[in-house]
């Protein structure tokens, strides 16, 4: 069982033997599996192939993370410190995550190399029967503790890597596009949640204070409804924007939100809504002060500014 020693350092103790009985045997294994490098990295990275383990990896890539690990693991034993495993665990969750490597495998490759560290043992004392339960009761613990620092490290990066790439993913849902000089558009599609709005609100003020907007067109024609907590941010978000000193234009209010909206009972007189998103942009532009002008026989349009 894992006991901590003074200074607060991890360290790992056998159950049911004395600590200086089970530092010799710890030595003595640390010592053989050293001397059985080569031949037990080897065999490991072997049963790593067979069992389909590391898929996204070369055999090549398998052997070198597999010498890597195997010296990290070897070091532990001797040590009894995990400090320097949570981060060489941390290092090759980073490196490999990318690659599409999943939690399973991870602890699959953990649990195979203790398969083979233990087996290599019950042929080293396979002669000495009370001998090899010490080996394996000084053994056991350590390569379990092993197992779970790996476990732990990797799910703890691959759970950061998930919000990184939800956060990347919202930023990408919530764009805000400068359409001309002044005039921003928010086009927003699918479910707000609280955290959405919240982040939609930051990206808009930030927008807008970025390229000193003066007009936003809001457009919720993606979005299916919203509950009253989303409708009062979203009124929050138009306030907001107003003290910046852009107004705001929300187009494609559906039946829906709108009902929403006037349950909550908003003022709609503080509201600029519009129904569709080519309307808000030509009333944005009335308010930028911009005017169409149609060329020759009237296949296009030109936007100029008034006067």
């Amino acid at each position: 069982m894992p006991s901590k020693e003074k200074g607060g350092m991890d360290h790992i103790t056998s159950t049911g033997a004395s600590p200086d009985s089970t530092a010799a045997l710890l030595r003595e294994l640390v010592a053989h599996l050293r001397q059985n490098r080569t031949q037990l990295r080897e065999e490991w990275a072997r049963r790593i192939t067979e069992a389909q383990l590391l898929v996204a990896m070369t055999k090549e890539e398998i052997f070198a993370e597999a010498t890597s690990v195997y010296d990290n693991y070897v070091e532990v034993l001797e040590t009894g410190s995990v400090e320097a495993l949570q981060a060489y665990a941390r290092n090759l969750s980073e490196r490999i995550i990318p690659r599409g490597v999943e939690t399973h495998e991870v602890l699959g490759i953990v649990l195979l190399l203790r398969d083979v560290l233990a087996r290599s043992l019950f042929k080293k004392y396979q002669a000495d029967f009370a001998l090899l339960n010490r080996v394996l009761d000084a053994y056991e613990p350590a390569a379990n503790r092993i197992a779970n620092t790996v476990g732990v490290s990797f799910v703890q990066e691959r759970e950061r890597t998930i919000r990184q790439q939800q956060e990347a993913i919202r930023e990408l849902s919530t764009p805000v596009l400068q359409v001309r000089e002044r005039l921003l558009i928010l086009p927003i599609i699918g479910v707000i949640d609280s955290q959405r709005a919240r982040q939609l609100t930051e990206q808009l003020l930030r927008g807008i204070r970025t390229n000193r907007a003066k007009v936003v067109v809001m457009d919720i024609t993606g979005v299916p409804s919203v509950d009253s907590t989303v409708a009062n941010h979203l009124v929050l978000t138009v306030a907001a924007a107003r003290l910046l000193g852009a107004t705001v234009i929300m187009t494609g209010v559906s039946a829906e939100i709108a009902q929403t909206l006037v349950t909550i009972g908003v003022d709609l007189g503080k509201m600029n809504t519009v129904g569709d998103l080519q309307g808000g942009i030509e009333e944005a532009e009335r308010l930028l002060g911009y005017k169409v002008i149609s060329t020759e026989g009237g296949a296009a349009a030109q936007v100029t500014t008034q006067a």
